[in-house]
């Protein structure tokens, strides 16, 4: 498969799986079913009663894939070499621009950490102790930057990028999990193959951090594994094991390993986004990273033509064509 089409796989997949979960957003999975009717099935508005969704329409994309966006914007400025003071003013016009100070779309630590470096502060108290997903959100285009034989390049451009405002040990991590499956999923590994390349970026992008109390995403993962292998034709049974044991809230050590277990499981862009929007949590940000793995591994050409029309229609703002043609010109690899 080209690569072109591996790398529209990975931002569509990041877009759908964020646009899907928008709706349901940091609810519970029993307020999801009884809102809407029962499962989710299709992009729907923000609804009026969620804080942070009501924000969205069908088929918008939310912060996560906003500040990756604004990430790969600072990137291609810098010629791919991260960059602190570029990468912070690109995410600050992205905040500014979607109106996130006021509007609660902000995640907690990268709020904390840009309104200090917004007021001339040191973030690195903040940064050195952020245990939230926002690291992992955004850095799922960054894995289709490298090829696996650049291992070290990737983990050390993801820390150059996350530590902006996630330091810790478990953020650093975490963030190397998910932009390393999408490396081996580009390369296209095998599912147990990309699961060992993101469990060896994870090693390597943890010991970059600051030290934390934080669960190991590494071993929930790998019991997230062992869930969908008891559950493998049981996804109801699967779903509900990653939200009651491993967590799908908005730390990283719960929403990131449910991703990659979710990508795992599911195989598929589709499959993923809507267990992951019926998931219950942080259902926006679990399928960003999830289905961005699935749509690496399977490619642009396997999503929906009516969801990719969607995402178009709906952030007209945005050209992830043109963005995927940046990636592929990159000269990283």
């Amino acid at each position: 498969m080209e690569r072109i089409n591996k790398i529209l796989g990975t931002l569509y997949g990041q877009a759908i799986g964020d646009a899907m979960g928008m709706p349901s957003e940091l609810w519970p999975v029993e307020k999801i079913r009884q809102h809407f009717n029962g499962p989710i099935t299709d992009f729907l508005d923000g609804p009026k009663n969620n804080d942070v969704a009501i924000n969205y329409q069908r088929g918008e994309f939310t912060d996560d894939t906003g500040q990756a966006l604004a990430i790969l914007d600072s990137l291609i400025e810098t010629n791919w070499q991260p960059d602190q003071a570029n990468l912070v003013k690109y995410i600050m016009a992205w905040a500014d621009s979607a109106d996130a100070w006021e509007n609660n779309i902000l995640g907690p630590s990268s709020k904390a950490a840009l309104l200090a470096i917004k007021n001339g502060k040191d973030s690195t108290p903040i940064t050195a102790t952020a245990l939230t997903n926002g690291a992992g959100m955004r850095i799922a285009p960054i894995g289709s930057l490298f090829k696996p034989d650049q291992l070290n390049e990737l983990v050390q451009t993801v820390y150059q990028i996350t530590k902006v405002t996630h330091s810790s040990d478990v953020a650093i991590g975490g963030a190397c999990m998910i932009a390393g499956a999408v490396t081996a999923a580009v390369a296209d590994y095998s599912w147990d193959e990309i699961i060992e390349y993101a469990l060896s970026a994870n090693e390597l992008g943890y010991k970059l951090g600051s030290s934390t109390w934080a669960a190991k995403s590494y071993s929930r993962l790998k019991l997230g594994l062992e869930f969908a292998q008891e559950f493998k034709n049981e996804p109801d049974k699967f779903s509900n094991s990653i939200y009651n044991v491993i967590g799908t809230g908005t730390m990283i050590s719960e929403s990131i390993p449910a991703s990659v277990a979710i990508a795992y499981y599911t195989r598929d862009v589709k499959k993923c986004a809507l267990m992951c929007a019926n998931l219950g949590g942080d259902t926006d940000t679990i399928g960003a990273m999830s289905t961005a793995i699935c749509g690496a591994k399977n490619g642009f050409d396997s999503i929906d033509p009516n969801w990719i029309k969607t995402i178009d229609a709906q952030n007209p703002q945005y050209d992830l064509k043109n963005y995927a043609n940046k990636i592929l010109n990159s000269k990283i690899i």
